[in-house]
């Protein structure tokens, strides 16, 4: 696992914990959506960085 790929799994992790925070304090829904999506992408590009495929 490289560096790059451990942060942006990481800041996923803590936008996805944002999210939810957000939800539990019914915050409003467009901030809610901008950081689960902000979450999964990042998420998504820390496990494509990852050398499995290779």
């Amino acid at each position: 696992m490289t560096g790059l790929a451990a942060l942006l799994i990481f800041v996923g992790l803590f936008l996805a914990g944002g999210a939810i925070s957000f939800w539990k304090q019914q915050l409003p829904k467009g901030v809610i959506v901008l950081l689960a999506l902000a979450s999964g992408l990042s998420l998504a590009a820390g496990i494509l960085r990852l050398d499995w495929w290779s």
